[in-house]
């Protein structure tokens, strides 16, 4: 018991998925106090972080304290880290929410940005809404000058003119609202197109809803007043959704204690990195509240000013990785749960593995995750019932002791983990991972070896994310040191340092519970923001200072009425910069009055895309105030020097565990006693009352003087041996190696780029490639590539054969050379390996979707085209880098009939500089292992593929009732009539199957014509759909398959038909036959419809969506990209700021999907409206023969183009599937995509 002062204890909470972490500190001893209990235990307590504030006074005073009725008598201050808000968004338990938005968008923001999450599932699964229900306002506004017949003209917040089109009608709106407010909703999200620059109309309807009786009126332009309306708008929803939710979980928080509560200072940390007082914590900003405290804690702590710092937080359900340079470093706008948020958060990125993720063996695969085991039941050790996990892993190597770990487990909750029933899991996996060993002729694997696998490869995860926010970002992973916390980082950072080269880990004496310890680092945190669209010059510099000036002045404001003092104040000032015609801008900040804005900005866009556009103007979008009140409330921790006569000596011994090593008698230290200067060398295990430290093998950890945070030198050391014989566990390793490095180049081709097409709209794949030029590694990025892409390789490989030399890099895009269509350019680079000189040991290569190159109209997509010449420049075989030279004359002679040739040459620079980015990640696995190792793993990878699919052929002749070998049959037709027609042939003795696409119509006098390799992409997508797991997507999906395609058919036409349809249309014909034939779902909308409209000045190319076939067990998706494509829409709001249209509907086009017992996915409603003379072109199908059902279901409806003269109520032209018209000032393009097919005979 210790004698306490009142109002004297500072409570900081970390309130998790699994525990909730509480540091309190104390102005006397024993200083500070940890406690650490389950976040979730309904038969104990109802509120985790009120109760260990509870248990924490009632044993330092000896009083008895009621549950219900906690004594504020010693309380200070509590700062509260909270997941409340992310949990009630994941599980959808927020409030009932009314969408109020601009009419003809009330589907807007289920429609996103029209891309599908996971492209091999074809149960698309889209976020679920989180509005109940839509009401649309009859209101408009254009920022265009050029907007027809405007009832008012005014100016927004930047400025810019501002065309009133439509007012709201007050009285309309306040009858709409009393229907939905007698509904019992009670929280609405107003959203209105371009309301970040003029509030005016979302003001006034939300004032309306004040007055109809809505408690929760969350309201775009005040939460975040920044152009793209769709993450603008879902950011309010969530506010809506989440504030009340919040608000009633802080009002029962603070109910459990007595009335003395009120005089508390009580705060929440925001998605920011900043504090704000209890009453000011909103639904939206709670995002990352929980991990948010996390990177204060080793920001503040861990950073010197000579390295930067890696954040490594491992908890129970996931990790957290990010990066910190002496700043916080923020982004704008992020996915959560699928869901785009626009608002001020930390730059963290969240893996799937943690402590409690679920662990599982397939057809010869090592999984951890994605799923996790959770907090309730939890892992196997916990007692309540659960399934294996990362901790029971760690449990049974001996590197968890049970008798050091918080004794809260079992239905009374102070039982310790429970190794028996963990070792007894892992015994009956490891016979299901030993069956498998047999069967292939393999070792056996024991409980140890199991169980380290399932480490390694949850290792080899949690390093992908670090890769991508480093190297992918132009920073060098090694120059950082690794600081590593949460409750299960430290069993695993040697490690993941050890992988990633990091010469150096950091784990803060508190490590355990370093987001609650964070807290009391952190600084209340006032923002404040303006939008603006004026170009960065001179003569604007004093505007900028003007408007920085006033946000400030409010800022302090606010700080002030709260307590602080100006001199506790520090300002940050940003502007929000682009270059003119991109959408990638930067928030900058210019402190340092040595470098002003520009320059910060431009040296920050160097390092991160590569280059820097020139010609070009700088735009300011927004300024911004960050004003943050120091507030640290912590005393630093000191530990005794120790001296000559200390001996380090542990606590115990006990086996455990390592690689190399095996099960070795290994020492236990507690870091309480260790003291600062104390050296232990590894293999060693450190614990305290929050974590466990596993110190590797030829790692040695220090504990530093004064703080006692522990510092590790990481080691070289062999590592594990692997050999060239099949590893179940290494299979699972260089699976994820091989898939990084593609990401990567990804990443660099994405950062680099120039073009919208690339850079935005993300229409690009990376590959890697064996010598021979098959597929071994593809990142998931365009499905239409997949399996063109390795033809493009082999015909290089084939034809150039030793007149290919090192330094030499190829460009190719002719559908006889493996190409798709000719605005995809293909970029091949050989990878060579050292005292391996004499020929690739790999390829790399790099396709991306140019916006221009030639042919009859601009954006090289002409509905028309009939040969190849008239769709732009095609290239066989050209040497884009001839001996390390970059042949810019040459490539300018190439493209001499491009219309945007700088875009051309930045982009085609752009797929060298990935490509050589995954040359130096081929090379340093090759030199981590040895090339004849890395070659294995590649034929062994490619062999896992290829057995997944082997077994899928059989359980689907199976499933269908299908003799040994019989053959399915679908066939369907192109608008034009000609037949596409497939016999598949499954031999369930071999395990095989033919693709016979005889029968298929001749080549036609048009541009659906399709190259081999489109063909072989469909197949090879199809396959790695009905597969339904994550496996590596290589050659090894097409081994056992046989391709038949008749010469000079639609299907394999001659070198000189136009294909530039082929690609986007009959692409996704030839997958809905391949899907249908396997009986897997009925038809997509079967198209991409390709709209391009411009003039001589400017062109604007863009897809769109349409419905989603149903299946088996699942509805067909509205409106999102299907199969063969995956690119994303442009926002409405970027559009009308870039080109004279106005975006009148983008909607679900309701019935347009097929019945059935499952009815398909319905297609969109687009129209836009001109506001100058215009080309417009559409390329799209499914405008004769409908999207087809299966097994009874019904078909979904045809597509329609129309154009509208003169406006809404003008004459309508359809203009069929394929066709070009010139448009005048104030005509509208008005689209309606096909649905999907329904499945199964309708209810």
């Amino acid at each position: 018991m210790t004698t306490l002062q009142e109002h004297s204890i500072q409570f900081n909470i970390d309130r998790g998925g699994t525990f909730t972490d509480i540091y309190a500190e104390l102005p006397t001893a024993p200083y500070h106090v940890i406690e650490k209990l389950l976040s979730v235990d309904p038969s104990n307590y109802n509120d985790a972080p009120r109760e260990g504030i509870r248990r924490i006074i009632e044993r330092l005073s000896g009083e008895s304290i009621p549950k219900d009725n906690v004594s504020t008598k010693y309380i200070k201050s509590i700062r509260m880290g909270t997941t409340i808000g992310t949990n009630a968004l994941l599980e959808r338990k927020g409030e009932r929410v009314l969408l109020i938005i601009t009419k003809g968008f009330k589907d807007l923001l289920q429609i996103g940005n029209q891309s599908r999450p996971n492209i091999f599932d074809l149960e698309i699964k889209k976020p679920s809404l989180i509005y109940e229900d839509v009401l649309e306002v009859d209101e408009r506004i254009s920022i265009s000058e050029l907007a027809i017949d405007p009832i008012e003209t005014t100016s927004g917040q930047t400025n810019d003119v501002v065309k009133v089109i439509r007012a709201p009608d007050r009285e309309k709106i306040r009858a709409d609202l009393e229907v939905y407010r007698n509904k019992g909703i009670n929280s609405v999200a107003i959203v209105f197109v371009h309301s970040y620059i003029f509030p005016r109309h979302e003001e006034m309807v939300g004032e309306v809803c004040r007055e109809v009786g809505f408690q929760q009126v969350s309201i775009s332009s005040r939460l975040m007043p920044m152009v793209k309306v769709v993450p603008r708008g879902i950011t309010t929803c969530i506010d809506a959704y989440l504030t009340p939710k919040i608000e009633e979980y802080i009002k029962q928080f603070l109910r459990g204690f007595d009335s003395g509560i009120g005089d508390v200072e009580v705060s929440f940390m925001m998605s920011d990195g900043g504090l704000c007082p209890v009453d000011q914590f909103r639904g939206f900003r709670s995002i990352l509240s929980g991990p948010a405290g996390g990177v204060v804690g080793y920001g503040s702590t861990t950073y010197t000013g000579t390295h930067p710092v890696i954040g490594f937080d491992m908890g129970g359900t996931s990790t957290d990785v990010s990066r910190y340079d002496g700043h916080l470093e923020h982004v704008f706008e992020t996915e959560i749960s699928g869901l785009a948020i626009q608002a001020p958060q930390l730059d963290i990125t969240t893996v799937a593995a943690g402590g409690g993720s679920k662990l599982t063996f397939k057809s010869g695969l090592f999984s951890v995750g994605p799923e996790s085991v959770g907090a309730h039941p939890g892992p196997v050790c916990y007692r309540k019932g659960g399934e294996l996990a990362i901790t029971d892993a760690n449990l049974v190597l001996g590197r968890l002791l049970p008798e050091f770990f918080p004794k809260i487990f079992g239905k009374t909750q102070d039982q310790p983990l429970d190794l028996s029933a963990s070792q007894h899991a892992f015994e009956q996996l490891s016979e299901q991972v030993n069956l498998f060993q047999r069967e292939n002729g393999l070792d056996p694997m024991s409980v140890d070896q199991v169980a380290h696998g399932f480490i390694r490869v949850a290792n080899e995860a949690m390093c992908r994310p670090i890769r991508n926010i480093t190297e992918a970002k132009g920073f060098d992973c090694a120059n950082h040191v690794l600081a590593c916390f949460g409750g299960a980082g430290g069993q695993h950072a040697c490690a993941i340092a050890l992988n990633l080269g990091m010469p150096k880990v950091f784990i803060h004496r508190f490590s355990g519970i370093l987001s609650a310890y964070g807290l009391g680092l952190a600084s209340v945190v006032i923002e404040k923001q303006e939008p603006s669209a004026l170009v960065y010059t001179s003569s604007n510099l004093p505007t900028f200072a003007e408007r920085l000036d006033v946000l400030q002045a409010q800022a302090i404001a606010d700080l002030t009425e709260k307590g602080h003092t100006k001199e506790t104040i520090t300002i940050e000032r940003y502007l929000n910069l682009r270059f003119t015609g991109t959408d990638t801008a930067m928030m900058v900040a210019a402190n340092n009055t040595d470098k002003s804005y520009e320059d910060t900005f431009k040296e920050n866009y160097k390092r991160e895309y590569g280059f820097l556009l020139t010609g070009r103007d700088l735009i300011v979008d927004d300024v911004r105030i960050r004003a943050s009140a120091t507030g640290s409330t912590l005393k630093p921790i000191s530990v005794r020097l120790g001296t000559d006569n200390d001996k380090v000596e542990p606590s115990t011994w006990t086996m455990a565990y390592f690689t190399g090593l095996g099960r070795t008698r290994t020492p236990v230290y507690h870091l309480d006693r260790l003291l600062g200067g104390d050296k232990i060398t590894g293999p060693a295990i450190i614990i305290d009352n929050t974590s466990t430290i596993v110190v590797e093998p030829n790692c040695n950890a220090t504990i530093q003087p004064g703080n006692g945070n522990v510092e590790i030198e990481i080691g070289g050391g062999k590592g594990r041996q692997i050999g060239t014989e099949l590893d179940p566990i290494s299979l699972s390793v260089f699976s994820h190696r091989f898939m990084s490095i593609a990401e990567q180049m990804g990443r660099t081709l994405q950062r680099t780029s120039t073009s919208t097409n690339i850079k935005e709209r993300l229409d690009f794949s990376c590959a890697i490639f064996s010598p021979l030029g098959e597929l071994v590694a593809n990142a998931p990025h365009i499905p239409v590539h997949l399996g063109s892409v390795g033809s493009a390789v082999t015909y290089q490989i084939e034809t150039l054969g030793d007149a290919w030399k090192q330094g030499d890099v190829i460009l190719t895009n002719h559908p006889q050379a493996g190409g798709s269509h000719l605005p995809d350019m293909t970029v091949i680079t050989p990878v060579y390996a050292p005292n391996h000189t004499e020929r690739p040991v790999f390829y790399v290569a790099s396709r991306g979707h140019h916006a221009d190159i030639g042919g009859i109209t601009p954006g090289s997509m002409p509905p028309f085209s009939k040969t190849l010449e008239e769709e732009g420049v095609a290239i066989k075989s050209f040497k884009v880098v001839e001996a390390g030279e970059f042949r810019e004359d040459k490539i300018r002679e190439l493209f001499a009939k491009s219309r945007n040739l700088a875009d051309n040459i930045s982009d085609l620079k752009a797929q060298v500089a990935a490509n050589n980015k995954g040359i130096r990640l081929m090379q340093e696995l090759i030199n981590s292992y040895g090339l004849d190792v890395v070659h294995a793993y590649m034929k062994h990878v490619q062999k896992n593929a290829e057995l997944a699919v082997r077994d899928m052929l059989t359980e689907i002749s199976v499933s269908r009732g299908m003799a040994s070998k019989d053959t399915l049959v679908a066939e369907d037709y192109m608008d034009d009539g000609s037949p596409i027609r497939l016999a598949l042939t499954i031999d369930r003795a071999e395990r095989t199957a033919i693709f016979d696409f005889t029968g298929t119509g001749v080549q036609v006098h048009g541009n659906t014509n399709t190259p081999q390799s489109i063909t072989k992409s469909a197949i090879i997508y199809a396959l790695r759909c009905l597969v339904k797991r994550d496996i590596p997507l290589n050659q090894g999906c097409l081994d056992p398959i046989t391709i038949i395609i008749p010469d000079n058919s639609l299907l394999s036409p001659d070198e000189h038909v136009g294909v530039v349809g082929g690609n986007v249309l009959t692409s996704q014909r030839i997958t809905d036959i391949i899907l249908s034939a396997f009986g897997a779902c009925a038809n997509s909308q079967g198209c991409m419809n390709n709209l391009t409209f411009g003039d001589e000045k400017l062109g604007y190319y863009e897809t769109i969506a349409g419905g989603a076939g149903a299946g088996p067990t699942w509805q067909g998706c509205d409106s999102v990209q299907c199969h063969m494509t995956n690119t994303r829409a442009t926002d409405i709001e970027v559009m009308e700021k870039r080109y004279p249209v106005i975006v009148r509907e983008f909607s679900i086009r309701q019935g347009s999907g097929g019945q059935g017992h499952h009815r398909g996915g319905n297609g969109v409603t687009r129209e836009i409206e001109f506001l100058k003379p215009f080309s417009v072109s559409i390329l799209s199908e499914r405008r004769s023969f409908q999207p087809r059902g299966l097994f009874g279901g019904e078909n979904a409806q045809r597509g329609i183009n129309l154009i509208i003269k003169g406006g809404n109520q003008g004459r309508i032209i359809n203009l069929g599937a394929k066709n070009s018209i010139n448009v005048e000032s104030g005509d509208r393009f008005r689209i309606q995509t096909p649905g999907g097919g329904g499945y199964g005979k309708p209810n």
